[in-house]
């Protein structure tokens, strides 16, 4: 069976999340302790008993939603015998494609933790509270936000932040241009234009000084060829490179998140030079992307993988 593993991004988190996997499993408590050692902080005890407000913080979130998707991973190499290198590709959406480049030992669990926690706090640090906003546009085109991005333009930076299913689009920019887009996406007759209650404006050009940050930080860390190919945000097409992928995990902050490009890519036939994959597991918290896969290519197998439960169910599919 060819399947592929992809890795949820912000949003999914919740108190309690990996908990039951670190304590079925050794080599998930293993991660855990890992990323707790690389943070110098207890990240673990946050996660499990903490309180939702500073698990939010992006700082928390990015290295937490590694962590879990990793003890999956590992829990599965260890208990069930299936490795990374068993699927075709990787992906991840954005926070997830360090997740997803952990699990394909391009990034050492580690280094990605740390690369996470600066990644958080330059993006929180980017944008004074309140002048940025993001809106979600449902039964939107490409095209219909591309054109709400131009009127929204008028008034300041707005751009499409996730292409994230058919008809599921995601703005970005300045508060006063995201409002301007969403009214005129409205206005245009699309379905939902919604405002979200976010932290910051993310993959938009106010994340410039988090794309520096991470620039530098990118430069300083050890990238290897991954595993398996990661089919990533800003191409949305498999990339092995060291190079490519430390430029492209700069551009994606400012950039676009292609999941849906990324998964119609996978899913179509070798024939139109695609991946031909029909089945996905989601490693790590929740089922975000599980859902989505059936927004995108109707028939899809997804397999959310976030409890000793379903990962066993997992295995047994996988095996047969």
């Amino acid at each position: 069976m060819s399947f592929a593993f992809i890795f949820p991004g912000q949003g999914s988190q919740f108190i309690g999340m990996g908990q039951a996997l670190a304590e079925a499993y050794p080599a998930a408590k293993a991660v855990f302790e890992e990323v707790d050692s690389a943070l110098e902080q207890k990240l673990s005890t946050l996660m499990w008993s903490g309180e939702a407000d500073e698990l939010t913080l992006t700082a928390n979130t990015q290295p937490a939603l590694m962590a879990c998707s990793l003890a999956a991973m590992k829990a599965l190499d260890a208990e069930f015998g299936i490795k990374v290198t068993d699927a075709a590709f990787v992906a991840g959406h954005s926070l997830g494609e360090y997740s997803a480049l952990a699990a394909a030992e391009s990034i050492s669990i580690t280094d990605t933790a740390k690369l996470l926690r600066i990644r958080g706090e330059a993006m929180q640090a980017s944008v004074p509270v309140g002048a940025g906003a993001m809106a979600a546009l449902l039964g939107a085109s490409v095209e219909d936000a591309e054109a709400a991005c131009a009127i929204g333009s008028e008034v300041g930076i707005v751009q499409i932040a996730n292409d994230n299913a058919t008809g599921q689009i995601v703005l970005s920019g300045e508060k006063a241009a995201v409002e301007a887009a969403a009214q005129a996406a409205r206005d245009a007759g699309v379905k939902k234009a919604m405002m979200l209650n976010v932290s910051a404006p993310f993959h938009c050009d106010m994340m410039k000084h988090a794309a520096d940050a991470m620039d530098i930080a990118l430069c300083e860390a050890t990238i290897l060829p991954p595993l398996v190919p990661v089919v990533n945000n800003i191409q949305a097409r498999p990339i092995t490179d060291p190079d490519d992928l430390r430029q492209d995990l700069v551009k994606q902050v400012t950039g676009r998140v292609r999941w849906r490009e990324s998964i119609e890519w996978m899913t179509s036939s070798s024939d139109q030079g695609g991946g031909n994959i029909d089945t996905f597991a989601e490693p790590g918290c929740g089922k975000v992307l599980t859902v989505m896969l059936r927004r995108i290519v109707k028939g899809l197998n997804g397999n959310q993988l976030d409890t000793p439960e379903a990962l066993e169910a997992f295995a047994k599919l996988i095996k047969g």
